[in-house]
């Protein structure tokens, strides 16, 4: 495959950096329509609001973000069977972009379409992110020979710009809803999309080559073997059993961690007191919490797993931890709750969901990007698309479930769904790390050698005997 060098920056090639950027403006847009979703779909001012209730605006919500995360399974089998990964991000741009606009349509324009027109925006974001989603970040690998040690540095810098982009995206279409009205937030989301289209069929020749360019079923006809065509050894189907089962785990994660665009996002609206000063701190702007925190944090994280060195945890330890962090958050919500006192009218202090971000951001630092990792390192060759597509299909169960808890805010109240993810989440952890010495013999040396279980096990008894 053709991939002129162009030289490198911060050592690494300068392709890495422009798709860095289109991913990063393609996470405003979409971060920036997420942090204002909820609020435009319950909004039952003359603001251009929907006027839907609370529970009917969280249900689409985790349907719509379900999807988002259900589609790039289709979205990277069009790109590697016809489209190729370029043509694919092209079109999912344009699509995407269309999509933004058309949520961005006044209402006084169309009344008696705005259903219509609302709804054919979401599918036009749903369907655009499909094709968009799974096939920037496999160009990124496609950057790299294999073994190249830079390979795991890069996806922290494009793991960054991801953040970036989702930390300017609730300040500024935060600001804009607040100054404009709701059509102001997701114009300016679809300008965002406009940037990450423009930058990618512009510059992407030039520093990528031919990357991405023909369909990996075209390159892989190429290469095929017998040996790939042969069934799966008992290792390997031990490997996708961790996949498997960790994937389980982290529908306890999402559906907890992504209540953040739902329910606490309406949290933050109306029972905050977001007053600094005089100044009132647009609700949005609480979305820009877990992307600086990631920023800021990242570079820690990483530098403490170095430090650790060989006692640093494995992976089914890490995803434990990740489940503890959220528990902690979400005691902070609680504290929230608590301190209204069942007073609807009490505000409560915004440092209660500054601490549940903060918590839950450490959290995602323990599960995502290792989740992410673990499949890349497990996952047999021939079956590595697809067992990726699989992680995000759980990721989009966990975001309808999201959805869906929180949609009985009515009936259970805020602290008994916050309180039931804290008490799922620990007791998640504690079962994950029952079983963790199990899923690292599994692995078969993917994280270093592991005891047979059971052996470990009857030497255990025999110390107690």
């Amino acid at each position: 495959m053709n991939n002129p060098s162009k030289g490198t920056f911060l050592g690494h090639p300068k392709g890495l950096f422009l798709l860095f950027s289109t991913e990063l403006w393609e996470r405003f847009s979409y971060y920036g329509m997420r942090a204002v979703l909820v609020l435009y779909l319950t909004d039952m001012t003359t603001n251009g609001g929907m006027g839907w209730t609370q529970a009917d605006a969280l249900k689409l919500y985790g349907i719509y973000t379900g999807l988002v995360y259900i589609t790039p399974i289709i979205g990277g089998w069009l790109a590697d069977t016809f489209l190729g990964q370029r043509r694919a991000i092209l079109i999912g741009a344009i699509f995407m972009a269309a999509g933004q606009f058309t949520l961005a349509l006044p209402h006084a324009m169309f009344p008696e379409m705005v259903n219509n027109l609302f709804y054919a925006g979401l599918a036009l974001l749903i369907l655009g992110n499909g094709l968009f989603k799974p096939n920037i970040s496999t160009m990124v690998g496609d950057l790299y020979k294999e073994g190249d040690h830079r390979r795991d540095g890069a996806f922290t810098i494009f793991y960054m710009g991801i953040n970036l982009g989702s930390l300017l995206a609730g300040v500024i279409c935060g600001a804009a809803a607040t100054a404009y009205g709701w059509q102001a937030a997701f114009v300016s989301a679809g300008i965002g999309m406009l940037l990450s289209l423009v930058v990618q069929a512009t510059m992407a020749q030039r520093f990528l080559g031919d990357i991405g360019r023909v369909p990996a079923a075209q390159r892989a006809a190429e290469q095929r073997s017998k040996e790939q065509k042969a069934p799966l050894t008992r290792q390997e189907v031990d490997r996708i059993k961790v996949i498997l089962v960790l994937s389980l785990f982290t529908i306890i994660f999402w559906a907890g961690f992504e209540q953040a665009g739902g329910l606490m996002n309406l949290y933050a609206q109306q029972y905050t007191d977001r007053m600094i000063g005089s100044f009132e701190v647009p609700t949005a702007w609480f979305q820009s919490l877990n992307p600086f925190f990631i920023i800021t944090l990242a570079p820690i994280v990483a530098a403490i797993w170095i430090k650790l060195g060989s006692k640093e945890p494995n992976s089914p330890v890490k995803f434990a931890m990740g489940l503890l962090f959220l528990a902690v958050g979400f005691l902070f919500m609680i504290g929230a709750v608590l301190q209204q006192g069942g007073d609807q009218a009490v505000k409560t202090s915004m440092f209660w969901l500054v601490g549940a971000y903060l918590f839950h951001t450490l959290g995602e630092l323990c599960l995502s990007p290792i989740g992410l990792s673990m499949v890349t390192k497990l996952a047999p060759l021939r079956l590595a698309s697809l067992m990726m597509g699989v992680w995000f299909g759980f990721n989009a169960l966990a975001n309808y479930i999201a959805g869906f808890v929180g949609s009985f805010v009515g009936e259970s109240g805020a602290i008994a769904i916050f309180g039931g993810i804290a008490i799922a989440a620990v007791i998640s952890a504690l079962i994950l790390l029952a079983m963790a010495n199990r899923l690292v013999y599994w692995m078969h040396g993917a994280e270093g050698p592991a005891k047979e279980p059971e052996e470990h096990d009857k030497k255990l008894q025999s110390a107690t005997v």
